[in-house]
């Protein structure tokens, strides 16, 4: 039995999520997308200090996890947010953190 089978789908499903977003190039293009309304093509190269074969990495990385969407466009492609993948995404970490007693200091701890 594989290790990761212990697991429920909902935490690998994050895990994998929160390793696609555990860059700040990756944050930032996520908000650049949450911030449009149409899908993006050259835009995100232009509003980031980085080279577009390093955009286009991290592209890769957001819509290898599902968070993502890309179209071609001709020679370009356009990208936007899914957004039932980041809404799954936000209520797995709403319930993460719901499920934690962070208002209960513990004092038995070292």
């Amino acid at each position: 039995m594989p290790v990761t089978s212990a697991f429920s789908d909902t935490d690998r499903h994050l895990a994998d999520a929160l390793k696609a977003l555990a860059h700040p190039a990756r944050l930032t293009i996520v908000r650049l997308l949450a911030n449009r309304d149409e899908c993006v093509c050259g835009e995100i190269v232009d509003d980031l200090p980085l080279a577009q074969s390093t955009v286009s990495q991290h592209l890769k990385a957001l819509k290898e996890a599902g968070l993502v969407r890309g179209t071609v466009e001709g020679r370009s492609t356009c990208y936007c947010l899914d957004p039932e993948a980041m809404a799954a995404v936000k209520e797995a970490i709403d319930g993460l953190f719901d499920g934690l007693f962070l208002s209960a200091p513990n004092d038995n701890c070292c």
